[in-house]
This record gives C-alpha cells, sequence and structure tokens, in this order.
C-alpha cells in the first residue's frame, strides 16, 4: 500500500509542476510555431508555383469531398 500511496504522490506532483506562467509559454511558443510553419508553406508557394498549385488543387479536392 504505501508503493500505491507513493505512486499517486509523484503523479500529482508532476500535474502540480504545472503554472499557469508555463501554459502561457506554451501557448506563445506554439504561437510562433504556427507563424513560422504559415511563412514557410508561403515562401515554398512562391518558390515551387506548380507545386503550390497542385497543393491548392488537392485540398480544395479533399474539401469538397468531405462530409460534415
Amino acid at each position: 500500500m504505501a508503493d500505491r500511496d507513493g505512486r499517486a504522490a509523484e503523479g500529482h506532483g508532476s500535474e502540480a509542476g504545472r503554472e499557469p506562467g508555463s501554459e502561457q509559454e506554451r501557448r506563445r511558443k506554439r504561437a510562433s510555431f504556427l507563424r513560422e510553419l504559415d511563412e514557410a508553406r508561403e515562401l515554398r508557394d512562391r518558390v515551387q508555383p506548380r507545386r503550390a498549385r497542385a497543393a491548392r488543387l488537392r485540398q480544395q479536392m479533399r474539401m469538397r469531398t468531405f462530409r460534415w
């Protein structure tokens, strides 16, 4: 039983390690990553217009066949 209690305490310790500040930091990093990803896509579209056009058409086809 002591082992079981010890494990439970460790689990709560990892959850208690989460702070509101760490959540804000995670969201800030995620937003930065998504901005950079979007910039990379735009750059790729400019550099490879034919491939970008094909990707756009595939995405449109996916959206047409998607059922809500």
